[in-house]
């Protein structure tokens, strides 16, 4: 099985993630990943599930992140291909599963970048991405101290994987959240 229903898969999520934080992050990245599978002409479900169960074991196995994954996903029912799919975005970091595919890339790539957009959105007085211009964002990224937990290495090597320049990344990666923002929030009030 790799299409659950988001309803089963955020069950899943919440299982082994009680944080408010790692929630958002999931729904953040659930959405983020729809909009690359729409821009690409790919499964959206298929995409949005990845994104959704990325971290499904950090928040009860944090050291043990994308180790201890595979065999939550497989219980539930999900195939290699899945579980591939989930573990890539850790590649190099937690695990040696390396992302192929594009949609394994674009994961690994905005992994990190969604948590900085989010902080970034923060600081602002709307505390909102929809105002927020590409030059901002490319100014938090540059200033190693704003956001210090975020890894711009792996931003930046997420980029090369996709073959992409940074700016490249940073412009779409910001476009999403902008567009997904309303969804996303709406998810988080019913947390």
């Amino acid at each position: 099985m790799s299409h659950m229903s988001h309803e089963a898969a955020f069950a899943l999520l919440k299982q082994y993630n009680k944080e408010p934080f790692l929630l958002r992050h999931g729904l953040t990245v659930e959405a983020v990943m729809g909009w690359f599978a729409r821009e690409n002409g790919e499964d959206e479900a298929y995409w949005r599930l990845v994104g959704l169960l990325h971290d499904i074991d950090y928040g009860s196995y944090p050291d043990q992140h994308c180790k201890t994954a595979p065999e939550l996903l497989s219980a539930a029912g999900y195939d290699e291909a899945f579980i591939h799919a989930v573990c890539s975005h850790g590649y190099g970091i937690c695990c040696d599963v390396e992302p192929t595919l594009l949609m394994e890339k674009i994961l690994f790539a905005v992994d990190e970048l969604t948590g900085l957009i989010w902080s970034a959105a923060l600081m602002r007085p709307s505390k909102s991405a929809k105002d927020m211009e590409l030059s901002s964002l490319k100014k938090k990224f540059k200033d190693q101290k704003f956001a210090a937990g975020v890894d711009r290495d792996i931003i930046r090597k997420g980029a090369e994987q996709l073959g992409w320049e940074l700016e490249e990344l940073l412009a779409k990666s910001l476009e999403a959240m902008k567009a997904c923002e309303d969804e996303i929030e709406a998810a988080c009030a019913a947390l």
